[in-house]
């Protein structure tokens, strides 16, 4: 008998922002896979005899490498088992979802894929930042700050990224955003480009520090791991919703 294999997203780590179709599936899922920076209420729908699985990755540290997941996600499913991967976020933006997909397909196990809200949008509003904005910003870019050295290359020139949208979101920056923004200076971006760093969203001391990108190329302003950098004009914005809203914000 084989079972299958479910890869779904849970969201940027608030409970409430956990699809329905995601808790549904917690609710009936034998073997949970489950990533570090899921909502801590999520596994609270699982049931009592599931099989929960902790694989969580932070730099220089994995509880499994992708590898051991992957093997340990086709075992279980060959032994007729409903196998949850639950990722942080969405499964297929910066996550390893769609490799997995890929792996289980490639054995003739059956895979569905569930999206979850990304923190790359939920972030920025959640501090009433918006990604774009009428008149402000008609275009995005969703870019990782940190790539996989083994690719051999680099897929994120950010010298071309400066002129080329009006909002920059990165995400896994926090460790080299400080040559990111001299990367965006020499591609051309005004160094008074305001900056919001939105670090620990969803989490106990959550806070947000509002900067420029000459700040943190010269490195008077760094970043602390989880964070979400949003660069553009669209943080001046936000700011002023924030200042509205009477939310604390440190302004460096």
């Amino acid at each position: 008998m084989v079972g299958r294999v479910i890869i779904a997203g849970a969201g940027p780590g608030d409970e409430g922002l956990l699809t329905l179709r995601c808790v549904e599936t917690i609710r009936n899922a034998d073997v949970i896979i489950y990533d570090r920076l899921i909502p801590k209420a999520a596994l609270k729908y699982a049931r009592d005899n599931t099989e929960l699985v902790f694989a969580g990755k932070e730099p220089g540290k994995h509880a499994m490498e992708e590898d051991e997941i992957i093997r340990l996600m086709i075992e279980r499913a060959r032994g007729d088992k409903v196998v949850l991967r639950l990722h942080g976020g969405d499964p297929f933006l910066f996550g390893r979802g769609f490799e997995e997909c890929i792996a289980v397909l490639s054995v003739g196990i059956p895979c569905e894929v569930i999206p979850g809200v990304t923190s790359a949008t939920a972030v920025p509003e959640s501090f009433l930042i918006p990604p774009v904005l009428r008149g402000v910003s008609s275009s995005v870019a969703i870019v990782t700050g940190t790539e996989d050295p083994s690719k051999g290359k680099s897929f994120v020139n950010f010298q071309k990224l400066a002129g080329a949208v009006n909002t920059i979101v990165i995400l896994m920056g926090a460790s080299r955003i400080g040559e990111i923004a001299r990367e965006l200076i020499k591609g051309g971006l005004d160094p008074s480009t305001p900056v919001a760093i939105l670090t620990r969203a969803f989490m106990e001391g959550s806070k947000v520090t509002i900067t420029t990108i000459s700040n943190i190329a010269t490195n008077k302003v760094s970043a602390e791991n989880p964070s979400v950098i949003v660069i553009g004009d669209v943080v001046t914005q936000g700011l002023r919703a924030m200042r509205l809203a009477n939310m604390k914000y440190e302004k460096l």
